[in-house]
């Protein structure tokens, strides 16, 4: 399996969490991870090559050049690496033909294989929303020109490169950055909205991008069918959204001791 990462040094040791927790839920698979970065240090790359081989798998490091988006609008505090992921058939090599990115706060804890081999069809993405009535509809308002139908989290991204080498340009892309940039909230996610929302192929977010913060929420909306239980048998990705972070010395939340088990496991705990 393709896996993509992009991240800076502020996020190694939740990427390799991340790594391990795949890596333990999957011991018959295979895994090339493909890192695109423009600012990790030698040494960095060079430990995570290691820590990725030791556990048996392929660590691909594609640097990004600083000036490759000098001309890229930036927003707020996000820097140009929001474009990475949006533009990753750019620089991934020509032969491959899908790649599942993930975000560095995910926990893997079941198999992703059904996941990634999903029939994509004439989809440029795979990706799953979090159907919360009132921020749905704000984020539809938001975005009212381009009639989006759902907000999907750019968190978890099943990518028809070949697809997308055909039909995504960076133009369009700077250009929507350009126009929005007032009222652009999370900018990867609104573009990635705002401009391919209806090419993507809707995915199942209690099973592929399940939103840790929200345990009660999906166990009452679900008549108490989505308790602890069923997230341990059959959710395959839990993701941390939001500012709070498993890592954090303050954190706590339904998953936290489930996250320090692989934690342990990836780097110790101090």
């Amino acid at each position: 399996m393709n896996i993509l990462v992009t991240l800076n040094s502020n996020y190694i040791n939740p990427l390799k969490v991340m790594l391990k927790s795949l890596f333990m839920n999957h011991a018959d698979e295979e895994f090339s991870i493909y890192l695109l970065h423009s600012s990790l240090k030698e040494e960095e790359l060079s430990a995570l090559k290691e820590y990725v081989e030791e556990n048996g798998h392929q660590l691909n490091a594609i640097t990004i050049k600083s000036d490759y988006f000098a001309d890229a609008p930036v927003v707020k505090h996000y820097s140009k690496e929001m474009y990475y992921r949006l533009l990753a058939f750019k620089f991934l090599p020509s032969d491959l033909d899908r790649i599942l990115y993930l975000d560095p706060d995910i926990m893997i804890i079941n198999d992703i294989r059904k996941l990634y081999d999903l029939e994509l069809g004439n989809n440029l993405f795979a990706a799953a929303y979090h159907d919360r009535g009132s921020v749905k509809e704000i984020n539809k308002l938001r975005l009212k020109a381009y009639e989006i139908e759902a907000y999907y989290n750019s968190g978890v991204l099943l990518m028809n490169l070949k697809l997308q080498r055909e039909k995504i340009g960076a133009k369009e892309i700077f250009d929507f950055v350009e126009v929005n940039k007032k009222k652009l909230i999370l900018p990867d996610q609104d573009i990635l909205n705002g401009l391919y929302s209806k090419h993507i192929l809707n995915i199942d977010e209690r099973l592929y991008n399940y939103d840790a913060r929200f345990y009660h929420y999906y166990k009452l909306t679900s008549k108490n069918k989505v308790d602890m239980n069923y997230v341990i048998k059959n959710t395959s990705i839990i993701h941390f959204c939001g500012k709070k972070k498993p890592w954090h010395k303050n954190y706590s939340g339904n998953f936290h001791s489930l996250y320090k088990h692989y934690e342990k496991a990836a780097i110790g705990l101090d």
